[in-house]
């Protein structure tokens, strides 16, 4: 069980749970905040980040991909602990849980709905086909980015606030691309460390292509576009500018800090320690944005 959850890479989840706790926020701030759907959600959310990890844990096994410089303990395939088989086995396993969770919810709202579930129903089929897609092919065309942007900003945000309020809102979009913006700095920062490698195997990311200044200054670039976005929902929730100031203040220098570190390091196993301070600066954003817009 022990090789298992280091395989899920639970330190990712973070990036679930984060569009999740927005389009909550969003939801309770309009009103119609439901508790047993917040857990589907993050339930749904969780599963699915869990299942795209083993997914590309197998896909780098398979591919050979997996070399002895890049191997981390979360590799579960590459270090002999879980076989090729076990591993499709849990990650069908991990699917249908997934799938669970969204019926789930499906079944506590279905009256409610405009379309009575369907739509989400497609939506959730897309996650799971695009979860497959994603690591074995999208993103080795540099299309990494606008998939985080869709699948861990817009969909699921929009997705989350949609189940509770039964509608789509223009807060509840912007908050989407706030969420997809500021967890994409988690893909830059891993495509930064690892460009070299991947420029060798073939996978085109943005900084593959475009060069490493360009991974210096995107990593920077969304962030500052996260913040503005951030501002423009203020006006949309009718909330006090001066807390939302605060919340963008806060997150830019943290964000600031860790691509200083980033510079001074540039490649190698270190870097590994911006990934960490990455993720825990966008969920002390997600935490503080979602306390603005509550109080809101």
């Amino acid at each position: 069980m022990n090789k298992w959850i280091l395989a899920a890479r639970p330190k990712t989840l973070t990036g679930a749970m984060i569009p999740v706790i927005l389009g909550s926020a969003l939801a309770y701030h309009d009103g119609g905040l439901n508790l047993a759907l917040v857990v589907c959600c993050a339930l749904f959310a969780c599963f699915m980040q869990i299942a795209a990890n083993l997914i590309n844990d197998l896909h780098d096994f398979e591919k050979g991909t997996d070399r002895e410089d890049r191997i981390g303990p979360e590799r579960a395939c590459a270090q002999g602990w879980i076989t090729p088989e076990a591993m499709r086995q849990g990650i069908t396993v991990v699917l249908c849980l997934a799938s669970l969770a969204g019926m789930t919810a499906l079944w506590i709202c279905w009256n409610d709905l405009p379309y009575h579930g369907i739509e989400l129903i497609v939506t959730g089929m897309l996650c799971i086909i695009f979860a497959f897609l994603y690591t074995y092919g999208l993103s080795y065309m540099g299309l990494g980015d606008v998939l985080v942007l869709l699948f861990f900003g817009l969909i699921p945000v929009c997705g989350t606030y949609y189940i509770q309020a039964h509608e789509i809102t223009l807060p509840a979009i912007l908050l989407g691309l706030i969420a997809g913006t500021s967890i994409d700095a988690l893909l830059v920062i891993n495509n930064y460390r690892d460009r070299e490698q991947d420029r060798i195997s073939g996978k085109r990311t943005l900084i593959v292509l475009l060069g490493e200044r360009f991974g210096l200054f995107q990593y920077v670039a969304i962030s500052i576009v996260s913040c503005w976005l951030a501002i423009l929902l203020c006006h949309y929730v009718g909330g006090k500018l001066l807390y939302f100031q605060l919340v963008t203040l806060v997150y830019l220098s943290l964000h600031i800090y860790a691509w200083v570190k980033m510079r001074e390091i540039r490649s190698g196993k270190d870097l590994n320690h911006i990934l960490g301070l990455t993720s825990r600066n966008m969920f002390i954003f997600a935490i503080l944005l979602a306390s603005a817009i509550v109080v809101s």
